[in-house]
């Protein structure tokens, strides 16, 4: 049996009204891919579809778990049963816009990196897309393989594993257990890979839902601080080769901690003293020991609140703040979105 290219892993957990838009837009795109799709115990009608798939085309293989597993555990159980060369991971509610799976496979074939990093847009319930580029965003070159410690700003790029494709054989570590997986398989990946690729196309449609972990209000949220103390766990098992990336590190952290506590729809009122004394602590167990530039403007200012672990100055800026933010989207002229790229029968899911 010849070695696909691509093993594209579907993690499927009650996807049902998406699923088949999800495997279409792979399947219909040339490229030398197969498709490993875990049914992760799903308890709606995901399995039926899978069985369809699987006995019309040889490409699907359906691994099926004896129960719920979560995302992380479904994810790895699709990387076991591979034989691609590379691993592509896309959630059974998203879809891969046309072209991607061919610009992909010319970037890897072109270049034989550990990681392939793709651009993606977010797709909204109206049909608007986001677009995120990591060479746009983070400055960094698209031409040619770097090292993360050579394009630091690259941990600004959304950590979603779903935008990156890696060499099945490279990878350092396994999904975690817990919500916010993907920050501790993506960024040691990035950490330990010798050639990163960038790719400036928009290869990965992220469908927002309503529903979706991020805008559940759970304790589960503080599952971000274990997943960060494995990325730096990761880092400290060999200090000197990662220590030039270390503050950019650290910065992304505290951003993101903080980012998770300013969503209303994840941390309970009656929690959020606890959760920002948890990022206080962070701060001080995780910062570089020769320190870490403080940035500029708002972000500099959180920073500081934190290291201080003044928990009620912060909450207070934070109200100031989101009055004059509601204020100024009052008088601002409605911003020009992009409409959403045709993807398969995306009106019947979206409208």
């Amino acid at each position: 049996m010849v070695m696909p290219l691509i093993s594209v892993v579907v993690p499927v957990y009650r996807v049902e009204a998406y699923l088949a838009d999800c495997l279409d837009s792979v399947l219909a795109q040339p490229g030398d891919i197969e498709v490993v799709a875990v049914d992760d115990a799903s308890d709606d009608g995901c399995a039926a579809i899978l069985a369809g798939y699987a006995a019309r085309d040889d490409r699907v293989r359906v691994v099926t778990l004896p129960r719920n597993a979560g995302l992380g555990a479904a994810r790895n159980a699709g990387v076991a049963a591979a034989t691609g060369e590379f691993v592509w991971f896309v959630d059974g509610d998203d879809w891969l816009p046309a072209g991607s799976v061919a610009a992909a496979v010319d970037r890897l074939r072109a270049f034989d990196p550990d990681v392939l990093v793709l651009g993606y847009g977010r797709v909204y319930a109206d049909g608007s897309v986001e677009p995120h580029l990591p060479g746009v965003e983070t400055g960094t070159p698209t031409d040619r393989p770097v090292t993360l410690a050579e394009a630091p700003r690259l941990v600004e790029h959304l950590w979603l594993a779903c935008t990156k494709i890696f060499r099945r054989s490279f990878l350092p570590v396994d999904f975690p257990a817990g919500w916010y997986e993907d920050v501790a398989f993506v960024l040691p990946a990035l950490l330990a890979a010798e050639k990163i690729v960038l790719l400036d196309r928009d290869c990965y449609a992220y469908r927002q839902r309503p529903r979706q972990i991020t805008r559940t209000v759970d304790d589960r949220h503080f599952d971000v601080f274990l997943q960060w103390d494995r990325v730096f766990a990761f880092m400290n098992a060999d200090p000197t080769r990662y220590a030039a990336v270390r503050a950019a590190m650290f910065r992304r952290m505290i951003w993101h901690c903080l980012q998770v506590l300013g969503h209303e729809e994840r941390i309970a009122r009656g929690r959020r003293r606890a959760y920002f004394l948890r990022v206080s602590a962070q701060y001080h167990r995780h910062q570089p020991a020769a320190g870490a530039p403080v940035p500029g403007g708002n972000e500099g200012v959180k920073q500081r609140l934190v290291a201080a672990g003044a928990y009620n100055l912060y909450e207070g800026l934070m109200a100031a703040w989101n009055v004059r933010k509601r204020l100024s989207a009052r008088s601002a002229p409605a911003p020009v979105v992009a409409p959403a790229p045709a993807a398969p029968s995306l009106e019947r899911v979206t409208g």
